[in-house]
Order: C-alpha cells, then sequence, then structure tokens
C-alpha cells in the first residue's frame, strides 16, 4: 500500500457562516415538528379519553400485534401440522 502524505483541510469564514445557518434552519424545523406533535398528541389524548379508553376495547399490544401482523398464539405440534395431509 502507498504511503500518501495527510490531505490539508482549511475551514474558512464561508464554510462557519454556511454551517450556522444550515444549523438554524433545522432547529427551526425541528421546533416547528415538535409543536405539531404536541398537538397530536393532546387532540389524540383527548379523542382516546372522550372514547372510553381505544377502539373496540383492545389494549395497545394488541393493536400493536394487529398492525404488524403478529400472531402470539403458537401453532400446535401435531404431525398433521408438521407434514401436511400425507397419504400413503
Amino acid at each position: 500500500m502507498l504511503r500518501r502524505k495527510p490531505t490539508r483541510l482549511e475551514l474558512k469564514l464561508d464554510d462557519t457562516e454556511e454551517f450556522e445557518s444550515v444549523k438554524k434552519e433545522l432547529e427551526s424545523r425541528k421546533k416547528q415538528r415538535d409543536e405539531v406533535d404536541v398537538v397530536g398528541v393532546a387532540t389524540s389524548s383527548e379523542m382516546s379519553g372522550a372514547s372510553g379508553g381505544g377502539a373496540d376495547g383492545k389494549t395497545r399490544e394488541q393493536m400493536i400485534h394487529e398492525r404488524i401482523g403478529y400472531k402470539p398464539h403458537p401453532k400446535p405440534n401435531t404431525l398433521p401440522s408438521l407434514f401436511g395431509n400425507l397419504q400413503f
């Protein structure tokens, strides 16, 4: 492997100003998202409180399992379920 001299990086005033402007822009976007999320959480909690604790009485865990398609009930380990209906 060839050895080369380290690359010299120079930080200019324009670079720092650009970085600060981008950083402020990202922070302002984050604040706006947080404000929207706080308002959204407040309205959704008010709605769930008014409806009496959720849709159809399902727990949070059950709703997550339903959403991702998780079936927590194991299948029985019987011969037909393991091998299907094999006929000899």
